[in-house]
């Protein structure tokens, strides 16, 4: 619901006491409030225990949507901002720059400095080691590399496409940026990180924008995105906001109900990073649970009933509204298919071996240090499902496992899309595969918490919840830098790190039962109070919830059990003398 549908005409006159005394200024024309969108500060206990640092919650009269600057946009982007700062200067000790035994300038990353200050970024070693610094085409760029048997292998980019031609972008453009006489000298990869770290705030600030977006009369939720800890950790280590803007906006896109403008948004973000073609699932699952024979409400119902105007529901009425749910799944999913085809083909064709690294190598990575089955084997010793291997071996048993686990994961939370009572939200789905995806996949780097945290604070809009695990998930960071300076150096055993790595995982596994738990008992979760279905549900918004009679029994939705209400002692009727 826009802020403009939601305010409520008030009459704009002026009530004079029986005193005589007047207002001390004269009353607004108009004195509309958005008196649905919600108020974290009397609905929400943490916000309530911090609103007295700006003056205490909300009253309960307070015409809300009324300030004309500080709309609640413009607070969460200014929020997000000093995150993105803070993000920034967390990384700014590893570009600081001092002079080698030559006298050339160089950066300061002597005696593990990355590690001891904490700001290590791919962004700063993948400058040369992707060769960026010679300004080589991505994908066509090709170098030798040596084991440590000494054999040498040819390598290539190792970055999905959109993700590999950003740094490529960013590359040229610190170069440009050198060039230019009027701004301070920097050595190139100064230049570089400020350049890419530049553009990933911008896709951050677009994540945060459609979070916003996508909570409907719960604005505030998006807070928790602006404001989470691991921006303050891992807005820069890699490139993942990339994938986030483009999930976030794709979610956003299906949300307003474009199909194919969803399916083109997921299908880039495909191309960035795998995760948001994982939506595309959910999508799917959502509209084959409601009922393809059924359209959705004509144009009467839809303006009736929806909070977003005449003008705009005509046009999402002329632009989709009638879709059939399953005719516009099988759009978005075309529509992200031949998106990620029309940017990975023309690199493809051409350059075939340097565009099939990125899975050559993950097809080949081992366990990586944060997954859960590097944990297992740190506290027990287990040498994994292939036994010890070389380096350059294939773990063909861990990949067929970790594939397997994951399809079992989807099979699970297809079951519980189609069993729960009412039809899951979106964004509940949504985190549930994405949540499955990183514990049960052999890498988790550690931005890939970026991933979970928009679609956390749609899914399960409970601030303390969220921000415990964000902040568990945030000093995972620590441990895991003392552990790569190694025992040598003062840094800590394996096991701190892996046990912190389990923590997180324990966290993770929490939220998704949460989860669950909201989806079996819809009355309970806080997104849906006041009458309201799935603000990013997009063309199943408040559509039919059938029964699904065609499904097996074991998969047809459980109507949720109703409990009797209790009646308070002072409602009962307690007869009188005359009344016997």
């Amino acid at each position: 619901m826009t802020e403009q549908q939601q305010l409520v005409r008030t009459p704009a006159v002026a009530s004079v006491p029986e005193s005589g005394e007047t207002s001390p200024a004269p009353l607004a024309p108009d004195l509309r409030s958005a008196d649905r969108r919600d108020k974290p500060s009397r609905t929400d206990t943490l916000t309530a225990q911090l609103s007295p640092l700006v003056g205490g919650p909300v009253g309960e009269h307070a015409l809300i949507g009324r300030v004309r600057f500080w709309t609640p946009l413009r607070v969460l982007m200014a929020f997000a901002l000093v995150f993105l700062a803070f993000g920034w200067a967390g990384k700014a000790a590893c570009i600081q720059q001092t002079t080698d035994s030559a006298g050339q300038p160089t950066l300061d990353w002597s005696n593990g400095r990355q590690y001891v200050a904490m700001c290590y970024s791919d962004t700063v070693p993948l400058y040369g080691a992707e060769h960026l610094n010679e300004l080589a085409f991505p994908y066509r760029k090709q170098w030798t590399d040596f084991d440590g048997d000494g054999h040498p292998h040819t390598r290539y980019m190792e970055y999905p496409v959109l993700s590999g031609l950003y740094q490529y972008a960013a590359a040229e453009v610190s170069y440009a940026w050198s060039r230019v006489r009027l701004t301070p000298k920097a050595l190139p990869v100064v230049l570089y990180f400020d350049t890419a770290a530049l553009g990933l705030a911008l896709a951050w600030l677009v994540t945060v924008w459609a979070s916003s977006q996508l909570s409907g009369r719960r604005v505030w939720d998006a807070a928790l995105v602006a404001l989470s800890p691991l921006v303050l950790v891992h807005i820069f280590t890699n490139f993942d906001a990339l994938a986030t803007a483009f999930a976030a906006t794709g979610m956003l896109a299906w949300a307003r109900r474009r199909p194919v403008l969803a399916g083109v948004l997921l299908g880039l973000g495909g191309a960035a990073k795998l995760y948001p073609l994982l939506l595309l699932g959910p999508i799917v699952l959502l509209c084959l649970r409601t009922d393809s024979r059924q359209r959705l409400p004509g144009l009467r119902d839809l303006v009736r009933h929806s909070d977003i105007g005449f003008a705009a529901a005509c046009r999402e009425y002329l632009a989709g509204a009638r879709i059939r749910p399953l005719r516009a799944a099988g759009i978005t999913v075309a529509a992200a298919a031949a998106a990620w085809l029309a940017v990975n083909l023309p690199i493809a064709v051409p350059f075939r071996a340097g565009w099939w690294e990125f899975f050559r190598l993950n097809t080949e990575r081992h366990a990586d240090p944060d997954s859960a089955y590097n944990v297992i084997t740190s506290f027990t010793g287990w040498s994994g499902f292939d036994g010890p291997l070389h380096p350059e071996q294939t773990p063909t048993l861990l990949n067929a496992v970790s594939l397997l686990l994951f399809l079992v994961a989807c099979a699970a939370i297809g079951c519980i899309g189609l069993t729960a009572p009412r039809r899951p939200r979106l964004a509940q789905l949504a985190f549930l595969v994405v949540a499955a995806f990183l514990i049960t996949n052999k890498v988790w780097s550690p931005q890939y918490s970026l991933w979970l945290v928009p679609l956390a604070a749609l899914a399960l809009p409970h601030r303390r919840i969220l921000l415990a695990w964000m902040t568990v998930d945030a000093l995972v960071w620590f441990p895991r830098m003392y552990y790569y300076l190694g025992t040598d150096r003062k840094g800590v055993p394996e096991q701190w790190f892996t046990g912190t790595v389990a923590l997180r995982d324990l966290a993770v596994l929490a939220l998704c039962a949460l989860i669950v738990r909201e989806i079996y008992r819809p009355a309970t979760d806080p997104v849906r109070r006041g009458g309201v279905d799935d603000p990013a549900g997009g063309i199943l918004d408040r559509a039919a919830d059938p029964l699904l009679p065609w499904l097996p029994p074991w998969l047809q939705p459980q109507p949720a059990p109703v409990r009797p209400a209790r009646i308070p002692v002072a409602a009962v009727a307690i007869p009188t003398d005359h009344e016997h």
